[in-house]
């Protein structure tokens, strides 16, 4: 498995090549009385891709993609990598936002949400889902769409792997050029400084810009001070998609109000963008990952941002953030099932190592990490990144009513809960809410 935290053994492992394979797949489990998992990329970090005892639906050997310039559309197998979309789309200098890991899963990442260098221009992945073909838990094979089966396509948006095994996408598309790529380093102690000019350019930025920050151990490279290698250091970055020519006018401000101690400045194609952070996550790695939304980061979350930074443990681990809204924000709410629209800033305490007698104390940094800005918190949770169950299970993720919805397309399209071995939607009928869990 990619994250190596999790060791499990399926019952049997099922590598369809088409939706007729894994529509016999799924009946053979339904007689067997076996629950079933589908592996995309694998590469979530909670492992929900393999359970025990289960029947694994292997898709990774469905990697077809083909495109079509002139409608913006691509059609896209339920086992493809980001990268096998993208190197379809740029040559046609389009693509779909997506993750930000060229080895991650497109099925997972899209039916869970997607953000990525591209949300806040054009939205999440699962925004541009435009129809899917879906093997329903009893074998039937329909087409997901606006005018057919529409419940199912909402709930697709957002909802998980809950509702069926979904073998081809078709995604929409947008002109995409070269990027404008500038990250800056900072000393630890002067992150606080920089947490603030942060701030202040991400919640006014142009939605052709995306700006991020990472606190991690710094590493031997040509641009980074000698001095600070070895060291926890925040790292902040900023993308500029629109016009090229204009790239520097709209990021200078952010490094103008807080100087780094060095700096990488380079303009590259939308694919180098993607890959870039493909070496952090390799397989076979030990990985915990908790994830909040944060309503704000003024003064008091800079200092437990830094806090947290200096309690890194692993030289490998790293705390990522970012400023979203943008175009998030502008798609309706009641137009997918995708929660936590309306959320500023998303951080994420990510522990990542190699040996297995860390595991505890790993883990226990990344929980601790968050549970030090409680207090700040937004609410909800971004399902794709969910490893600890929470209190209420996916009532929790969605919120009451938007949960209730997804039981009950799932009790028409799953109601006997075969596709449970994940972040999982009970059929309406097992769904327990008090009133005091409603409008979430």
């Amino acid at each position: 498995m990619w994250n190596a935290v999790h060791d499990r053994r399926p019952a049997l492992i099922a590598r369809c090549v088409n939706a007729a394979e894994v529509s016999s797949v799924l009946r053979y489990a339904r007689s067997a009385g076996l629950g079933v998992t589908v592996r995309a990329g694998g590469h979530n970090v909670a492992g929900k891709a393999v359970s025990d005892d289960t029947v694994m639906i292997d898709l990774s050997l469905m990697r077809g993609v083909s495109v079509d310039p002139s409608a913006r559309l691509a059609t896209a197998q339920g086992g493809c990598l980001l990268r096998d979309l993208d190197a379809a789309t740029t040559p046609h200098g389009l693509a779909c936002p997506a993750g930000v890991v060229s080895h991650t899963g497109l099925g997972g990442l899209a039916l869970g949400g997607g953000y990525g260098w591209l949300a806040r221009r054009w939205g999440l992945t699962c925004d541009h889902i435009v129809a899917a073909e879906v093997v329903l838990p009893d074998g039937s094979i329909v087409e997901a769409t606006d005018s057919e089966h529409g419940e199912l396509l909402w709930a697709l948006r957002g909802g998980g792997g809950n509702f069926g095994v979904v073998t081809r996408f078709t995604l929409r598309l947008h002109p995409v050029g070269p990027v404008v790529h500038r990250t800056g380093v900072y000393a630890l102690d002067d992150a606080a400084d920089a947490l603030a000019a942060y701030r202040e350019f991400a919640e006014n930025q142009s939605a052709d810009l995306h700006a991020v920050g990472a606190f991690k151990i710094a590493s031997n490279q040509y641009w980074i001070p000698a001095k600070l290698n070895g060291r926890p250091v925040l790292q902040l970055t900023a993308a500029w998609l629109g016009d090229p020519d204009g790239g520097d006018s709209a990021i200078r401000p952010l490094f103008d109000r807080a100087a780094p101690a060095g700096r990488l400045e380079r303009v590259m194609s939308y694919a180098e963008l993607q890959a870039l952070g493909d070496h952090s996550e390799p397989a076979g790695h030990r990985y915990f990952t908790k994830t909040c939304y944060l309503s704000e980061l003024g003064p008091a979350v800079a200092e437990r941002m830094v806090a947290n930074a200096s309690d890194i443990r692993s030289p490998l681990s790293c705390i990522d953030f970012e400023y979203l809204r943008g175009a998030i924000i502008d798609v309706p709410e009641e137009d997918s099932a995708f929660p936590g629209r309306a959320a500023p800033y998303m951080y994420t305490a990510s522990a990542h190592w190699l040996d297995p007698d860390q595991d505890d104390e790993e883990a226990a940094w990344s929980r601790r990490s968050i549970a030090r800005l409680s207090d700040r918190h937004y609410g909800g949770s971004y399902v794709n990144y969910v490893q600890d169950q929470p209190t209420l299970g996916s009532i929790d993720v969605y919120g009451a009513g938007r949960y209730r919805r997804l039981a009950a397309i799932k009790r028409r399209y799953d109601p006997d809960n075969l596709l449970r071995h994940n972040q999982n939607i009970a059929p309406a009928p097992e769904a327990r809410m008090t009133t005091e869990e409603d409008g979430r």
